[in-house]
């Protein structure tokens, strides 16, 4: 497909808050700014769901035990989460989102994707209205965003990384597939670790290696993924913003360094994915009455085990008993593990009173 011949080129715009639930903390909390801050539990199972950019700098980031990152940073401060601030501003955010358009497709609290091409403000050029959304978040909230703009959302979420933090970047169908090219491919939007080592075995590096093979042999490699990578290799994401997307089921999952091969380290590595989806859940006030442990062996054979609760999994400890209770019989494996994952579904709007009862303990 030429991008140049396509019909109507489409102005997608990728807007991301910068270090979001540490800044709202700083913004609340002057004592807090220009400080290194994380959002999180500072107890020995605790995880960092945010870090400041004062943090970052010493090498902390979200998803880190809290020990290891009170460790690189010795004067890390840690606060408690409070999500149903951080809902709040994220609402104040996509009412601004909805004065310029109705195609709107969250991806987080502090993230979506717009698409302007045509614009309740008949505005004709995307950096523009990028520009006025962010001065206007930044007046209504006294918060930074970063935008990306493309022409689709693969490249817009790229380019909202390049200026960060408080910067915006343009990527134009012209540079796009260049822009692609010259990327290497662990840097990809989609491509985990996981996959960006599987990439480096198949001998590609960068998005040029990427471009260099064909759809049969990504296919064959990377399954359904295979089309969406000979894709984005030439700059071209088909996908549309879908506004009002309803998740079904929220999930995440590690590759080990080392196969695992006993139960503690197991339950140990699981820790820090029950605490990214219980995040999920605290952020979006939803609750989950199915988990799922998805295990995948050294030779990629994967099983998975799921516990339904006749009501609704109301904390992050809840849910660790259930992956615990799954895991247990798992071990001793036949073979090592190289991958564990979890999974919630059945998802389902928290009740209010519940919810302010079994506050999120990280």
């Amino acid at each position: 497909m030429d991008i140049m011949a396509s019909a109507t080129i489409r102005k997608i715009i990728h807007v991301d808050m910068d270090a979001f639930y540490a800044s709202v903390e700083q913004r609340d909390n002057p004592e807090l700014r220009g400080k290194p801050l994380a959002v999180g539990g500072a107890a020995a199972r605790g995880v960092v769901a945010a870090a400041s950019y004062e943090a970052r700098k010493f090498g902390v980031h979200s998803a880190m035990p809290s020990v290891t990152a009170a460790r690189k940073c010795p004067d890390l401060i840690f606060v408690t989460p409070r999500f149903e601030v951080y809902r709040a501003v994220s609402q104040q955010i996509r009412e601004i989102f909805a004065e310029y358009t109705p195609l709107i497709e969250p991806l987080s609290l502090d993230e979506a994707y717009l698409d302007v091409t045509e614009n309740l403000k008949d505005m004709p050029i995307a950096t523009a209205i990028a520009l006025e959304i962010r001065a206007k978040i930044k007046a209504v909230t006294g918060l930074n965003a970063s935008a990306g703009i493309s022409y689709n959302k693969f490249l817009a979420k790229m380019a909202s990384d390049l200026n960060k933090p408080n910067g915006q970047a343009v990527i134009t169908p012209k540079n796009g597939p260049a822009f692609v090219e010259g990327l290497a491919v662990k840097k990809f939007h989609g491509v985990g670790p996981a996959t960006a080592e599987k990439m480096h075995r198949l001998g590609i590096q960068t998005g040029a290696d990427l471009k260099a093979q064909s759809l049969q042999f990504l296919t064959q490699h990377f399954g359904k993924a295979g089309p969406y990578f000979h894709g984005i290799a030439r700059g071209i994401d088909e996908r549309r913003v879908k506004p009002d997307r309803v998740r079904k089921s929220v999930g995440a999952e590690d590759t080990f360094a080392q196969d695992i091969h006993s139960y503690d380290p197991a339950l140990e590595g699981m820790r820090p994915l029950i605490a990214k989806v219980w995040r999920y859940c605290e952020a979006n006030a939803i609750r989950a009455k199915t988990v799922t442990l998805k295990v995948k062996y050294a030779d990629f054979t994967q099983i998975t085990r799921a516990r339904t609760g006749e009501r609704s999994f109301l904390s992050a400890g809840e849910i660790e008993a259930a992956i615990s209770s799954l895991l247990q019989p798992v071990f001793p494996p036949p073979k090592g593990v190289r991958l564990l994952g979890v999974t919630l579904s059945s998802l389902e709007q928290a009740d209010v009173n519940q919810t302010d009862q079994l506050k999120l303990t990280l």
